[in-house]
Parts: structure tokens; sequence; C-alpha cells
């Protein structure tokens, strides 16, 4: 008897189609982006992973330790997710919007869309501070419905 192969997890016919699709997708994304500079266009890639992986990933992995250790310290581990999930979307929508809340774009914002760039930092003060008060409101839901013996 012949020893088998193993097959290969491919899946049902609709995954690899939407898979097939994706990839097609990626590909004409991928063309149409790098068709003007595509040097400038690789560059800021590399440059994005890099600052990720060299700067951005040590210091919120640290601030992180940090709030773990800390909430350890004073009893209140379980806060953790309740701190850490607003401040990681608060700081997603700063890394992503810090040209305009800082307010080194506005001028080539406004040519590009025609659009006002004030307020760019007061509202992403606004959904920091609703974030975080409505992380508090769910840690204060649950504990209130949490059973008072245990």
């Amino acid at each position: 008897m012949k020893p088998s192969r193993p097959r290969l997890p491919l899946g049902s016919p609709r995954q690899l189609l939407l898979l097939a699709c994706s990839f097609t997708l990626a590909v004409y994304a991928g063309v149409r982006l790098l068709a003007g500079d595509w040097l400038a266009v690789a560059l800021w890639i590399v440059g994005a992973a890099l600052l990720h992986d060299l700067v951005l990933l040590p210091l919120y992995s640290a601030a992180d330790r940090a709030l773990v250790r800390g909430l350890g310290a004073v009893g209140r581990r379980a806060w953790t997710p309740y701190v850490r999930v607003p401040a990681a979307l608060s700081g997603l929508l700063l890394l992503v919007w810090l040209p305009l809340i800082s307010g080194s774009q506005t001028g080539r914002y406004r040519l590009t869309t025609g659009l006002s760039p004030d307020g760019f930092a007061a509202r992403w003060l606004l959904i920091t501070a609703v974030l975080f008060g409505g992380s508090a409101l769910l840690w204060a839901w649950r504990a209130r419905r949490r059973p008072q013996g245990g």
C-alpha cells in the first residue's frame, strides 16, 4: 500500500474565490499606488515599517508594561483592558491624523479637499474623552452586575 500524501487544506470554493478576489484587488491597488512615484511609496512603506518596529513598538510595549505593573501594584489589574483599549484606539487615531492634529499639513489638506483643517486637535481630544468615558461606563456597568459575594 502506497503512503498517502497529506492534503493541503484549501478550503471551500467560496473561500478560494474570495481569496482570489482579494489578491486581485490588492494587486490592482498596488499597481495603481506604485504607478506614480513608486520609489517614494516604497521608501514610505519601508520607513513606516522601520519606524513602527524600532520606535513605536518598544514605546507602546513599555507603556503597556508600566500600566499592568501600576494597576497590579494597587490591586486593580482587572482594569487593564478598560485602559488598554481606549488608549490603543486613541493612539491609533493620533498616529493616523498627527499631521492635521499638530497643524503641520493644514495648507496641503485645504488645497486637496477644500475643507477647513481647523478643529482636528479638539475633535481628537473629544474622541479620546468619549473612548475613556465609555470604557469607564462599561467597567462600572460590569462591576455593578458582578455578584457581590465573589
